[in-house]
């Protein structure tokens, strides 16, 4: 199994401030796959996914049920170091502060005919990450092909033809990532997954897999030093838990998987030290960053640590859901450790 040492060759965060003319997006080290978009200082720009293989120019919204559709001037082209914005407020208003979250996936999607329904994918087997789209049968139980080779932890997976549907998480149970719902549990039956496939599950929902009905699927398995998925507990105290990562965090999500709290993003780059401000943003809200000491997580060269007792991110007794990346493995090839910033 490749070794990433150097994980801003697989995922990368860059910081920009709009001009609402055609602007270069650079920094990002190598051309995404998929590429978050998210307004950091005003309430109306909510946080706005696209992909390779669904192609520039198409757009969807994790803060809503809203269907796939084209805007011509948010997402123009993926480029070598990163991607192109036109004149839009969402992704370029003149002044504004953004974040792009970046993911390298494989490039032009391939067919998948391991499944009952054929999938276009694009799937990295190093960094463990794909991009799957398929056409719904409506058969209970159903399967597609993810490309990864090993069986993917997180799944994410979101109808484009509907503008009704949830998106769907699973990772221990289905919690819906454009609401701050606690998770569905035994509402939804269970996805499964192999080395190959992804069985939706064995209920009939256009969420997943109405017949005829488009969809994409973004599936993560976990990679030792590069990514971490995972829950823990809630103390409800300032003595927080600690989270072994394996790894210097670049990115982390965290959600209540029990509680009915907000989808909760960090990153190393809007806040660069520890004892840091607190500046998660909602990724199923359009609402702007901002600083609360509540939110306080040291980003350490083994994990993170939680410095408070919020109730989003450490209610006592509550399940938390969360993602890691990273941004210096532990201990790479050359053996030079990592420290904590």
């Amino acid at each position: 199994m490749a070794q990433i040492n150097k994980s801003s060759e697989y995922f990368n965060t860059a910081l920009y401030t709009g001009n609402y003319y055609t602007q270069s997006i650079t920094g990002v080290n190598f051309q995404p796959d998929l590429v978050y978009v998210k307004g950091r200082n005003t309430a109306t720009r909510y946080p706005t996914m696209f992909d390779s293989v669904r192609g520039a120019t198409k757009r969807l919204t994790t803060h809503s049920t809203n269907a796939e559709d084209t805007h011509p001037t948010m997402l123009t082209s993926f480029d070598s170091d990163g991607w192109t914005t036109g004149a839009d407020d969402q992704t370029n208003g003149s002044s504004e502060t953004y974040v792009s979250w970046n993911w390298l996936a494989g490039g032009t999607a391939v067919s998948n005919t391991d499944g009952d329904m054929t999938s276009s994918v694009s799937a990295n087997t190093t960094s463990g990450f794909s991009i799957a789209t398929y056409t719904g049968d409506g058969v209970n139980g159903s399967t597609f092909g993810h490309g990864l080779g090993v069986a993917p932890k997180v799944v994410i997976i979101k109808c484009r033809s509907l503008g009704t549907e949830d998106w769907h998480f699973w990772y221990n149970n289905s919690t819906r990532l454009n609401l701050n719902n606690a998770n569905i549990g035994s509402a939804i039956s269970p996805i499964s997954t192999s080395s190959t496939l992804v069985t939706t599950p064995s209920s009939t929902n256009d969420s997943w897999n109405g017949s005829g009905q488009t969809y994409v699927s973004y599936c993560f398995a976990e990679k030792k030093g590069f990514s971490k998925f995972g829950t823990y507990t809630g103390t409800g105290t300032t003595d927080a838990p600690f989270i072994y990562t394996g790894f210097k965090p670049a990115y982390i999500v965290i959600k209540s998987s029990t509680y009915g709290g907000n989808w909760l993003c960090f990153d190393n780059k809007r806040d660069s030290y520890n004892e840091n401000s607190g500046n998660p943003l909602n990724i199923n809200e359009a609402n702007p960053e901002g600083a609360d000491p509540a939110y306080q997580i040291d980003f350490l060269s083994n994990g993170f640590k939680l410095r408070n007792a919020n109730g989003n991110i450490n209610n006592p007794g509550e399940t938390m859901v969360y993602m890691c990346f990273a941004e210096t493995p532990l201990v790479g090839t050359n053996n030079t450790p990592t420290t904590a910033r």
